[in-house]
């Protein structure tokens, strides 16, 4: 059994159980009442989902995580997006571990779709990338019952890939015909003061609204904005528009870095879900 050990533990949340509940629990109870449970009536296709320390990113991340909760159905598979921040690696990489694990414990990769999906293995692609691991231990804490994992790193982001993989998850669960969701993993502008990252944020949010991925690639190339997920992004975009007609996304909770520790510079969050 081979375990994809955690490489950002004890940085972008805690390293022991006790402590990550504290966390969770913590930040759960000040956005309990803002989170729109409603939606879980929805079919749920994914979401968008920040990436940073739990200690700034995860006000916005738990209304996404709470909604599924208390969703009507069990998911069998997640799958976990995400860009390539180290540089290590390949244009799209699957890991080569049996499992990923977490202070919660080990969680198994979906075999069955990770023989059948037409991308290459790179450990090192998977190995010290915080964007993908953030997600595991939220899931961990929020479902209460037993799903597996794809994680998918995107090293080269643009639109081929983008529907590339969401064609290649489409067509094989055609198949496999399991319930699946599609976590997409993303911050959003980095580093800007927080009405400017508003708006460029803006112009990033009205193409995800209307579905139209040519349109987030081509914002954030001509504005250039420092959404880091782009191509998760991209592919959950193009994934929905293959299983529904009319997929919607809204925004569940926005916000910045800096209304946790004060700053002219700051990271933005936006979480996000998409349902039909």
């Amino acid at each position: 059994m081979t375990v994809r050990k955690p490489a950002v533990a004890g940085k972008f949340y805690p390293s022991s159980k006790k402590e990550l509940n504290a966390i969770i629990e913590k930040i759960l109870n000040i956005e309990k009442k803002h989170i729109d449970i409603n939606m879980s009536n929805n079919i749920i296709i994914g979401g968008i989902v920040p990436h940073a320390g739990y200690m700034f990113s995860a006000y916005q991340a738990v209304h996404f995580f709470e909604i599924i909760k208390n969703y009507h159905q069990k998911f069998d598979t997640i799958f976990i997006i995400n860009p390539n921040h180290t540089g290590y690696g390949i244009d799209i990489a699957l890991d080569d571990n049996q499992y990923w694990e977490s202070p919660y414990g080990k969680v198994e990769i979906d075999v069955e779709f990770y023989k059948q999906l037409n991308f290459p293995v790179s450990e090192i692609s998977h190995k010290y990338e915080h964007s993908g691991e953030v997600m595991l231990p939220l899931l961990q804490y929020f479902l209460k019952y037993d799903f597996k994992i794809v994680p998918i790193t995107i090293g080269n982001q643009n639109i081929e890939t983008a529907k590339k993989i969401a064609n290649e998850i489409y067509n094989l669960n055609e198949k496999l015909n399991k319930k699946i969701l599609i976590i997409a993993s993303s911050d959003f502008s980095h580093f800007v003061n927080p009405i400017e990252g508003k708006q460029l944020d803006d112009k990033v949010v009205e193409q995800i609204k209307k579905n139209n991925s040519t349109g987030v690639y081509e914002t954030i190339k001509k504005n250039n904005i420092s959404v880091c997920g782009y191509g998760p992004i991209m592919t959950l975009i193009e994934y929905a528009k293959l299983v529904s007609n009319k997929p919607k996304n809204k925004i569940l909770k926005q916000g910045h870095s800096g209304q946790i520790i004060e700053s002219n510079e700051v990271v933005d969050y936006i979480s996000m879900i998409f349902y039909s």
